[in-house]
């Protein structure tokens, strides 16, 4: 784990990050609150481009919560059953889309505490809602924050938890925002776990891994 880098470091860093991506996005496809919400809930043990697949067919014609309990569980999942425990994941997404309807009326809520009380919804997967739709700088840590978090000192951290306090703590306040959006992909196509491609990367010179690779 790398020792938390000072505040000079780490502006300098999103603000390479900013200037090369002024408006980064999260790559799940979805049209509304309610299908980005079941599209993270899928996600977790699967890959993005996995989930899109399986939810292309799926989200023209199911968009709110009512019309997926019309689906029903069986049918949701012959949709998904490409993506890895599909049958959990489909009895959570017909659980929560009852909770919606019952108590939410058929909206999705804006508050970190309601969304994690869904069936399937984590607090990475609440704090991706409320970042990408509701547009609060929650930070949401996958396995790529978290290993970049402690591999270039940005946030380290023993668990997800200290490294979101990392997060809130030492980034500045107007990269917090898309601070996830921009660890992750930097994580996902460049500072990647087996072999980071640090010929090509954007901050190299400010990142103080040693085993920088070509």
């Amino acid at each position: 784990m790398a020792r938390q880098l000072d505040y000079h470091h780490i502006r300098a860093i999103f603000e390479r990050f900013q200037a090369a991506e002024p408006e980064p996005k999260g790559e799940l496809h979805h049209t509304n609150a309610y299908t980005l919400l079941v599209a993270v809930a899928l996600s977790a043990q699967a890959t993005d481009v996995g989930v899109n697949r399986a939810t292309a067919a799926l989200f023209q014609i199911v968009d709110t919560p009512a019309k997926m309990l019309a689906l029903g569980e069986e049918a949701l999942i012959e949709h998904i059953r490409t993506i890895g425990l599909f049958r959990t994941k489909a009895k959570n997404v017909i659980r929560l889309s009852q909770i919606l309807v019952d108590e939410y009326a058929g909206e999705v809520p804006s508050s970190r505490a309601a969304l994690q009380s869904l069936p399937g919804v984590g607090r990475k997967t609440a704090n991706v809602v409320l970042n990408m739709w509701w547009h609060i700088p929650a930070q949401a840590v996958d396995t790529h924050i978290f290993r970049i978090g402690n591999r270039t000192g940005i946030c380290p951290g023993r668990d997800v938890d200290a490294v979101e306090r990392a997060i809130e703590d030492h980034i500045p306040a107007e990269f917090q925002h898309h601070a996830h959006h921009w660890l992750i992909l930097h994580g996902r196509y460049i500072c990647t776990a087996r072999k980071p491609r640090c010929g090509i990367c954007l901050i190299r010179d400010l990142c103080p891994y040693e085993d920088k690779t070509e």
